[in-house]
Parts: structure tokens; sequence; C-alpha cells
């Protein structure tokens, strides 16, 4: 059977593809230094390179050292900033509900209904459990009959390593000796006991308005201790690689790190 146009023009295409990929081969992989070089990295002994060179280990070694021992410090002042946001969250809240407690005594002109004193007395035991429920992997922050431990003193300190020879301790505040049990719908049913319910709660509410605040200001402190932490172990690590005889970094990479420090890390750094 004969072969049409397209057909023979098919088989001629074929053919010369395959004799320039033949001729390619031979010219590059066969008798061409390509192949040789490929030839010398798959089947030739590799010379042996160090990986690492020991005179900038050693010269470098303290530096390194300083910049984990500093990096880890700044963790652990992070995790003390996370330790006091769990606190300020519960004080702010118990606040929130005392406002409630407060609002709700203002409010009432005589006795209290049923509904009254439930609702009542449920924001009280809500504040309750805060107080003796709030922890941080099983540290209660709260609640000081619950002091005494390895991690936190019978006074309320947790103590945080960040410094290279010391450290600081963290206070909590013993919310749970604010007596928040003693305020009772039973109290409401005159207007003396109503006078005096209100006293008590306004007495409990500027302690833990004062405590919370107190709190707030800890954690804003101790997020800016951090990240000062994190920029010193950063421009520790690039004074270790400045000062190696064979950099693991460029020179160009340590400026970014720099202007990265200051400007964020939105950078194509493969530009």
């Amino acid at each position: 059977m004969a072969l049409t146009d397209f057909e023979r023009y098919l088989l001629y295409d074929t053919s010369m593809q395959l004799w320039q990929q033949s001729f390619l081969t031979n010219a590059l992989f066969y008798g061409g230094s390509v192949g040789q070089s490929l030839r010398t990295l798959a089947l030739g002994e590799q010379p042996v390179r160090t990986l690492t060179n020991p005179y900038d280990e050693a010269i470098t070694g303290t530096l390194r050292a300083d910049a984990r021992a500093t990096l880890q410090n700044s963790k652990n002042v992070t995790e003390a900033a996370a330790m006091v946001g769990i606190a300020e969250t519960s004080t702010a809240s118990i606040k929130t509900m005392l406002e409630d407690m407060k609002e709700l005594v203002e409010g009432l002109t005589s006795n209290p209904t049923a509904a009254q004193e439930e609702e009542y007395d449920s924001l009280r035991d809500n504040i309750l459990a805060a107080v003796s429920n709030t922890d941080y992997n099983g540290m209660y922050l709260l609640d000081g009959t619950k002091w005494g431990t390895d991690q936190i003193d019978s006074n309320g300190n947790v103590y945080i390593q960040a410094y290279k020879n010391g450290g600081f301790d963290v206070n909590f505040h013993d919310v749970e000796a604010l007596d928040f049990s003693a305020l009772d719908s039973s109290h409401l049913g005159n207007a003396a006991g109503r006078t005096a319910e209100l006293a008590a709660i306004d007495s409990r509410l500027s302690s833990i308005t004062t405590i919370d605040d107190m709190y707030t200001d800890r954690q804003s402190d101790l997020e800016f201790q951090a990240a000062r932490l994190e920029s010193q172990a950063e421009l520790l690590a690039q004074a270790a690689e400045a000062r190696r005889q064979t950099p693991t970094v460029s020179v160009e990479d340590l400026l970014l790190n720099l202007l990265l420090r200051e400007s964020g890390s939105l950078v194509d750094s493969t530009g």
C-alpha cells in the first residue's frame, strides 16, 4: 500500500529528530567535555572536603553559644508574657462580671426577684470558677491556695531565666484572697443589705481593676523585652558569621538580615 504525503513527511521528520538526538548524544556525552564531566561526577572518586572549618568553629564558638542562649532567653520571656496574658484575660473577665453584679444591685428598688437572685449568684459562681481554673500548663495563676510548687512559689513568684547569668521573677496576685464567695444574693433583701453589698462589690472591683491594669502593663513590657532579646540573638549570630574565615552567609545576606530586623521580611531574597 502506497504511503500518503503526510505519512512520508511524518516518517522523515521522526527520522531527522532521532538522527539529531543521536548526533548530540555522541558529540556531547561520549566525546565531549559534558559527558566527561558527568562520568567523573557519577563514577569518579570524589575529593574529601570538610563540611566545617575547625578554625572558624573555634573562634566563633562563644558567640554562637551566646546567640543560642540569648534566643532561648527570648523564648522564656515570651512564655512569661503569655502567662501574664492569660492572667490578664481572666481578671478582665472578672472585672466585667463584677460590673454586671454592681449594675444589677444598683437597679434594685425593692427586694430582688428569684430570677435576679439567680443571675446575681450565677455571676459570682462564674467569678469563683475563673479564679480557681485560670492556669498555664497546670500552674494556677490567680488562686493562692494552689501555690507553693516547683513552678510558682507561695508568694506567687515565677522565676524566668532571661539573662546569661540570671533572670527575674514574674509576680502573680492572689485574687482568691478577695473572697468573692462572700457576695451573695441573700444580702439583697433590704436597703441596708443592698448598700453593704454594693460597697463590697465596689471594693473588689477597685482591687481587680488595679490588678488587671498591672497585668496589661506587665505583658506589654515582657513582649518588648522578648523582642529586644531576639534582636540581640540575631546580632550575635551575625557577628559570629562575620568572624569566619569561610563565611556560611554572604555579606549581602548579612546586610539583608540587618535590614529585615527593622523593615519586616516581605523581601524577594531570590533577586
